[in-house]
């Protein structure tokens, strides 16, 4: 029985090592990828929607990208759903500081489902005057190229290009977690599998072809599930057209956070990965290295092997991976970066567990349930026009 769990401990250690390096290297091919490009890209005028709900620590930074694209033809619309939003001042502001640029703030608050981002941008859908529209969130950094690195991605066959979020120039211990969490783990997990073409839609960045989410019932469908990304991810595949990915992953400068805003966070978005991909959700349990650890030191101990000698050859080669391609794709990494790499990994079983056991969370102040996903959340009769009232700025 003892060799029965020894060969089965070896075996499971060295799968769970091999699946994680196979996912560093088809990161690191995606994020190399730009380099063997062609520059030349067609980008067609665009609406770009953002959604704003109060001001984040590096708004300055993220609004004002907006306005500073490389394209030519492309309008902004910014949406607040009350006229005493404290973001509104400052996105006049830029509004004013960038004449030449075509923006408009839409104030109004439209309640078609029961998500209140998706809620806060139907109103700049329907006023987008372009077939392309870019649903950006305000905490995402542009880079001038953002455009092209978008359309670069909407090849034959795509219905949706996406971008997971990158934590960049974090402010403080917690924040320094979350973008372990963010960057060689999720962005990590998503590139790797889009790379062997199963992408999944997030939804800090998604370039739509207008026809397709219309075609489906308007934006009002992304309601359909309590995650809009979950729900845009359904709807491009029964088009039978493919998610994809960007390259290289977008910024989100984090600035401060505090233990709870991470955790949080992380378990906001487990419960709604268990109630929309439940199938998917369950093999999380063995990501991260907790559990190949705890594998390596049982079949080192059987072996008479020193356990500590096994543990320091896992953790070494595991993270020293996630170094490499941190430093490749131009990650943000500090010399203790591996240290909240690991602390995120053996927090990973205790977040997986959160994910089965609750259904509630709450999103900018509004508590919400994954368990009204498909039981309470319904779509509007598109057939009548909405109830809407909006202030054009």
């Amino acid at each position: 029985m003892a060799d029965l769990v020894t060969t089965a401990a070896l075996i499971f250690c060295a799968l769970a090592a091999t699946t994680h390096l196979l996912t560093i290297a088809l990161a690191l091919y995606r994020v190399s990828a730009p380099a063997k490009r062609s520059p030349a890209v067609a980008v067609e005028p665009v609406s770009i929607v953002r959604p704003v709900c109060g001001l984040d620590h590096f708004d300055e930074m993220t609004l004002r990208s907006t306005f500073e694209l490389d394209a030519r033809e492309y309008e902004i619309i910014f949406c607040a759903a009350r006229e005493d939003d404290r973001a509104i001042p400052f996105v006049r502001r830029l509004m004013a500081e960038y004449p030449d640029v075509r923006a408009r703030l839409l104030i109004g608050d439209d309640r078609p489902t029961s998500n209140p981002k998706l809620n806060n941008i139907v109103k700049g859908w329907s006023a987008a005057r372009h077939k392309w529209i870019v649903l950006a969130d305000n905490n995402v950094l542009m880079p001038p190229n953002y455009l092209d690195d978008l359309f670069q991605s909407f090849k034959p066959g795509v219905g949706l290009v996406c971008s997971p979020p990158v934590g960049s120039r974090p402010i403080g211990f917690w924040a320094e977690l979350e973008c372990a969490f963010l960057n060689t783990y999720q962005a990590r997990w998503q590139s790797a599998a889009d790379t062997i073409g199963f992408g999944f839609a997030q939804g800090k960045s998604m370039l739509w072809r207008r026809d397709i989410l219309d075609d489906a019932g308007g934006i009002e469908a992304l309601g359909a599930e309590i995650a809009e990304d979950a729900a845009a991810t359904k709807i491009v595949r029964s088009h039978g057209l493919d998610v994809r990915l960007v390259d290289r992953p977008f910024e989100q400068p984090l600035g401060p956070r505090t233990r709870a805003q991470v955790w949080d966070r992380q378990v906001r978005w487990a419960r709604l990965r268990r109630a929309t991909f439940p199938i998917f959700y369950a093999p999380e349990i063995f990501a991260g290295c907790a559990l190949p650890a705890v594998a390596a030191v049982t079949a080192a101990a059987a072996s008479d092997i020193d356990p500590m000698l096994a543990l320091s050859g896992l953790l070494a080669g595991w993270f020293g991976a996630e170094t490499l391609l941190s430093r490749v794709a131009g990650w943000h990494f500090r010399w203790y970066s591996p240290f909240a790499w690991m602390l995120r990994d053996f927090l990973l079983p205790v977040l997986w567990v959160e994910g089965w056991v609750g259904n509630t969370f709450v999103w900018r102040g509004n508590d919400m349930s994954v368990a009204k996903s498909h039981n309470e959340t319904s779509l509007p009769d598109t057939s009548r026009p909405l109830a809407v009232t909006t202030k054009i700025i």
